[in-house]
């Protein structure tokens, strides 16, 4: 009877999370009201902790360390051009945008379960550029570096046999992205913006364990981080980790 409890609890778990999952990923992919989205994220993780506090814990339940490296690929919106432009009376004739970097985490986590874990981490996504022509005829140059920033987020776990398993994540984060912009032939109101942002993140993944302790993972994860203005703009990070148990 205990056993048959503990699968609908995972059972019911799991649909949770399957619905919050989707509406999570679309919710930063269109960065929807902030209101709404602020209170479906409370909502969605409320749901997970419920989740969590249903699910039984394992006896051999493992905290663990881990790091990661990777490449994020970033997608400038317009908006931030414009935003740059400002007060200058100029507009973007021609432009070309690096949105790809080198990026890294470190994470500490707590596998509940074999279902459920909890993992939080620091990130840096790296730094963005792009060159434009303006008209009036000018140049504009910039740079959109989102430093180290935080997370938290709760994950769900399949396991495949002994050694393989998948996973999905949903989580809150906390970034600030600092640029750089300079012109030949215009006169920038506002060169140097920073911005803060608390923003959202999902992702899947699937990792292998070589050993008890030791073990590797590939994460893609999505993030909805500033532009240094008021604006959002999406950051896919692709990662392969390295985690120790213990």
């Amino acid at each position: 009877m205990k056993s048959i409890r503990s699968a609908a609890r995972r059972f019911v778990w799991c649909v949770e999370f399957g619905y919050t999952m989707p509406l999570a990923v679309k919710s930063l992919e269109t960065g929807g009201d902030p209101m709404k989205i602020q209170l479906f994220a409370v909502a969605a993780l409320a749901v997970l902790s419920a989740g969590a506090l249903a699910a039984e814990p394992n006896a051999g339940a493992n905290w663990y360390l881990g790091a990661g490296a990777g490449q994020s690929n970033a997608k400038i919106e317009d908006g931030t051009f414009t935003s740059a432009l400002n007060g200058t009376g100029a507009r973007i004739a021609t432009n070309s945008r690096d949105e790809k970097e080198t990026s890294y985490k470190f994470f500490l986590g707590y596998q509940y379960n074999p279902y459920l874990a909890f993992e939080g981490g620091i990130f840096n996504l790296g730094s963005y550029t792009f060159a434009a022509t303006t008209t009036p005829a000018a140049t504009l140059n910039g740079a959109i570096k989102n430093t180290v920033g935080s997370n938290f987020d709760v994950l769900g776990t399949l396991p495949l046999g002994e050694r393989f398993s998948l996973l999905a994540r949903l989580g809150v984060q906390s970034s600030k992205t600092r640029d750089l912009f300079t012109s030949n032939g215009l006169a920038l109101t506002n060169p140097t913006p920073s911005k803060n942002l608390i923003s959202y993140k999902a992702g899947v993944g699937a990792g292998f364990d070589f050993t008890r302790n030791v073990g590797m993972r590939a994460d893609w994860e999505r993030y909805r981080v500033g532009d240094g203005f008021g604006g959002k703009m999406n950051a896919d990070l692709y990662t392969l980790n390295l985690l120790y148990k213990f």
